[in-house]
């Protein structure tokens, strides 16, 4: 892509489009141009920590590791290991580049990762149904239903309602009866 091409693209809605450009000499030349209009650009495949520096002296918005291709090029989770390095070099130069994680296969990595300061990922869909799958929520969830169920909280059809809830939630708190006198519907 050309720059023009990415000067158009920017220029249909500067709030949401952001360049996305490869961590190689003539990628950050087409940044170092787009960057003096303005344009939000990430830099993409960086598998080192002093490609961060670059992304960050061009003032690129992300720099985009690989998290998972890095761990097998590397081996031994050294790609964990090179990640967290480039969290810092950004955080001791307060540095506006965030990292986007890319290639991120599990959510314990994930996790890890934002407890050294990352807060952008991008996951698949494996990964995101992963976060709403973790087990104790999910039979918390059923506990909470069959309690629901118990206290009447759900109608005949099995659904339970705002009103329901709301009215069985006011009397457990002493806010309202369980008569139906409550202000939600």
């Amino acid at each position: 892509m050309g720059v023009s091409v990415a000067l158009d693209l920017f220029g249909m809605d500067p709030s949401l489009v952001v360049v996305k450009l490869p961590c190689t000499l003539e990628g950050f030349q087409a940044a170092a141009l787009l960057r003096e209009s303005n344009v939000r650009v990430t830099m993409t495949g960086i598998y080192s920590a002093s490609q961060v520096m670059l992304a960050q002296a061009i003032g690129a918005e992300y720099a985009a590791p690989y998290l998972g291709r890095m761990n097998d090029a590397y081996g031994n989770n050294q790609g964990f290991t090179e990640t967290v390095e480039m969290q810092r070099i950004l955080k001791a130069h307060q540095a506006k580049t965030r990292l986007l994680v890319a290639s991120v296969r599990d959510t314990t990595s994930m996790a890890s990762l934002a407890a050294e300061g990352c807060d952008t990922f991008t996951i698949s869909p494996a990964v995101a149904g992963k976060l709403f799958a973790v087990s104790y929520t999910l039979d918390a969830v059923e506990q909470f239903e069959a309690s629901a169920r118990r206290m009447g909280a759900y109608e005949q059809d099995g659904g339970a309602t705002t009103s329901t809830l709301f009215r069985h939630s006011a009397a457990y708190q002493g806010n309202g009866s369980s008569s139906g006198q409550s202000g939600a519907s």
